[in-house]
């Protein structure tokens, strides 16, 4: 019997590139005619016609399925998605569907594995068609969570990896919502392999990451990942203290002895200042955590799936146009129809 491995995509807005996709991924596994391969498609609430494109491949080819997702959750969600359906193969590989992680090293990442590696990430050595100012956010971003966090996050890293079985299954137990999906995947350690490899242009389409977004993952990595934020507020508010207390000594010894005059009002302005900015700076960072707590203590389901095609459709066995449902743990991984 062959060993059998998961290929998980998440789409958003992609249609143009999801038959170009299944066919490279398809000419890549040729070259492993000693493996059973899946092809999974997350549609993350694309606003084109994705999740047509993925029931016609369904109904074409019956290694490819699909998840339609109720609404956009955001690319860490719907890779979430991906690997509590597929937990069950013998590995699980994860790529963009824009083809800029290259389909033809699939049989590389499977090489690495069967040497040994629980994980093997793909490191991009070259992003061609990347704007000046996501490189240098990119290095800042990597700098800051090697220095600041308590994760080792290989720089350059990207969500192109693949996990063996015994990764996959640790990483469906985890239950958080504000989530970096490569950042939880090097927090649990595992024997890792690099493969490096040079990001192509874009096959077709925009990319679903804006700025916008990549900050906010950014910070949400950091939060999630470091108490470092806290740590610095905690430095700054000692050190706004002891320059307060050195000016506030100096104005005094002026005052005293050179008979340099300061209002009263002049003492209270520049330790109100230096005080209001201690306590908005804590509470501005405190602030951030509390609002990751909060998102956790809700307790709202981790992502929805609207619909499934291909053999997730078959092992619920509902009809693809009712809803289905993955919820939080402990459920997490159990399908719920409903009518």
């Amino acid at each position: 019997m062959k060993t059998r491995i998961a290929v998980v995509v998440p789409v958003y807005n992609e249609a143009e590139n999801l038959e170009l996709l299944h066919e490279k991924v398809s000419e890549a596994f040729d070259a492993v005619p000693a493996y059973e391969w899946e092809l999974l498609f997350v549609n993350d609430g694309s606003k084109d016609n994705s999740w047509q494109v993925i029931e016609k491949l369904a109904r074409r080819d019956g290694r490819v399925c699909g998840l339609n997702l109720s609404r956009n959750f955001g690319k860490e969600m719907a890779l979430t998605a991906g690997v509590t359906a597929m937990n069950g193969s013998e590995a699980v590989l994860f790529m963009d569907s824009d083809l800029q992680h290259p389909p033809d090293l699939l049989p590389e990442f499977i090489r690495k594995w069967e040497e040994g590696a629980d994980i093997v990430v793909g490191i991009r050595k070259h992003n061609e068609g990347t704007s000046f100012i996501k490189r240098i956010g990119s290095k800042v971003f990597y700098m800051l969570m090697t220095r600041l966090s308590d994760v080792e996050i290989p720089p350059n890293s990207t969500d192109f990896r693949l996990l063996d079985r015994g990764v996959v299954e640790t990483l469906c137990t985890f239950t958080e919502r504000t989530r970096m999906f490569r950042g939880i995947i090097d927090w649990m350690g595992f024997n890792k392999s690099f493969v490096e490899f040079v990001a192509p242009r874009r096959s077709s389409g925009r990319p679903a990451y804006s700025l916008r977004k990549l900050v906010r993952l950014a910070v949400n990595s950091l939060t999630s990942f470091s108490l470092a934020p806290l740590r610095f507020t905690g430095y700054l508010g000692i050190f706004i203290i002891f320059i307060s207390a050195l000016l506030l000594s100096y104005m005094l010894v002026t005052d005293v002895f050179l008979d340099v005059l300061y209002t009263p009002m002049a003492y209270v302005v520049v330790l109100n200042t230096l005080l209001v900015g201690v306590i908005l700076a804590a509470l501005g960072m405190i602030a951030l955590y509390i609002g990751h707590i909060h998102t956790e203590v809700v307790g709202r389901p981790l992502f929805i799936v609207r619909q499934a095609c291909g053999r997730l459709a078959e092992d619920d066995g509902s009809p693809p146009e009712r809803s289905v449902s993955v919820c939080k743990h402990p459920d997490i991984g159990r399908w719920h129809a409903h009518g």
